[in-house]
């Protein structure tokens, strides 16, 4: 069969002597290995299945031609059209993670030492990786204790004349309260990116998130509700304009809108809200989004059985006063539950979320607090942050932490699982209210 033609920076049509946009292309043998990476498996039956699977790859491999791109082609093309069209935006990206949608978002408010931006308490390092890597001054907001995410009041009060930017977390996927934020943002002049690596597919105030804040960014990582093959992650705007030079700061700032003497395309810089910054590469393979595009195609299960499993879990916890199940969200909230957030109330339970963690964990229920107070890494200390003094700054997040707050596993867990998982958890503060 002849090969198809490729990137045009290479391969620009029928010639004598082509040169071919992959340099080495993936063969029988080795897309078996990915076969049996994704379906793994042991024992006689799996390995005569194999064997036949080999018998037919090899011959499929007979007939068939490669693929002329296996970076930045048309199904990366085809997951951001899937992704604007579920979401209700335009001109998205996809990029290899969601921290590299972040640099992005960070460039263009030309973030840079002594600049300051102001995030939660409690995230992902992702968060703030950026900020940090160029000198600019986190400030860290309190949270609110029911949800966990960022305090619109606290941001409000911790605004100065060198803030910039305002990065709200939805934990869990549970949508961040942004019409404040926005409303401090427009009135001292901030850029909002709203860290949504949880929550593809929440919605908040009757809103897909993603449609509201300057930047929104989604994660594809492994542990998310949906995955683009281990990493991934996707970038949307509401900068009038913006998308197309997103597109370009994905790819280094290549240009091929212009050409520069005797060559195929131009470099341009990425325009920002103060001036120009230089672009990174955050390119992402046809593969990942292949493998987003498959699971895109059953999402609304996913959310359907996750929300499902949270409502259980949440019913049967309402039986005890002293445990807070996660809240349910409502019409303005709608959350993807990527994680389910349990809380206790230590007054009541007769101790705090520490024992509750040690007695669940000794009983077989897997559960960790996914997120600390960022103040306490050592990284934050090692950059010359005071982190008892912040941690006088950010008193719910203290007490939510330490004494509060964890999270249970939801997806992919049988109707017994989830009711062991539950009644264990009543059976713990019991015996924590019985002092045992």
């Amino acid at each position: 069969m002849a090969k198809k033609a490729s990137d045009f920076r290479y391969n620009t049509g029928a010639a004598k002597v082509p040169w071919a946009a992959v340099g080495e292309n993936y063969n029988a043998k080795d897309v078996m290995a990915f076969i049996k990476f994704l379906m793994q498996g042991r024992g006689k039956e799996y390995n005569e299945a194999l064997q036949e699977v080999k018998g037919a790859v090899n011959t499929l491999a007979g007939l068939s031609s490669p693929p002329g791109k296996l970076s930045l082609g048309t199904e990366v093309e085809k997951a951001e059209a899937a992704c604007d069209n579920y979401l209700g935006t335009s001109g998205s990206i996809l990029l290899c993670n969601c921290t590299a949608g972040f640099e992005i978002a960070y460039k263009y408010a030309n973030i840079g030492p002594g600049d300051e931006v102001i995030v939660p308490a409690i995230t992902f390092m992702a968060t703030i990786a950026y900020p940090l890597s160029v000198g600019a001054k986190l400030v860290f907001a309190d949270i609110d204790p029911k949800t966990v995410n960022i305090d619109p009041a606290d941001v409000e009060r911790k605004i100065t004349r060198k803030t910039k930017m305002i990065v709200p977390v939805d934990i869990g996927g549970y949508p961040v309260d942004l019409d404040p934020l926005m409303a401090l943002a427009k009135k001292h002049d901030l850029v909002v990116l709203e860290d949504a690596a949880h929550a593809f597919g929440a919605q908040y105030k009757g809103r897909m998130v993603g449609t509201t804040a300057h930047f929104t960014g989604f994660s594809f990582h492994e542990v998310k509700n949906n995955t683009s093959l281990g990493e991934g992650g996707l970038l949307t705007t509401t900068i009038p304009g913006f998308e197309a030079d997103m597109k370009r700061a994905r790819f280094l700032g290549l240009d091929f809108s212009r050409k520069s003497k005797d060559w195929l395309y131009d470099v341009t810089a990425i325009p920002g809200k103060y001036g120009p910054s230089v672009p990174g590469n955050a390119s992402v393979t046809e593969i990942q989004a292949l493998g987003l595009l498959q699971q895109m195609g059953r999402y609304e299960a996913i959310l359907t059985e996750r929300r499902r499993a949270a409502a259980r879990v949440t019913k049967r916890l309402s039986k005890n006063p002293a445990i807070i199940p996660q809240d349910p969200g409502n019409r303005d909230y709608v959350s993807t539950f990527h994680l389910y957030q349990i809380q206790i109330d230590p007054e009541k339970a007769g101790g705090d979320v520490q024992q509750f963690k040690a007695k669940m964990s000794a009983k077989g229920v897997t559960n960790i607090p996914h997120f600390g107070p960022l103040y306490r890494f050592e990284i934050i200390r090692q950059l010359g942050y005071k982190s008892e003094a912040i941690a006088k700054t950010c008193p719910v997040c203290e007490d939510v932490f330490y004494r509060r707050y964890t999270h249970l596993p939801l997806y992919g867990l049988s109707d017994e699982q989830l009711d062991y998982m539950a009644d264990t958890a009543m059976e713990c503060v019991a015996e924590m209210q019985a002092g045992k």
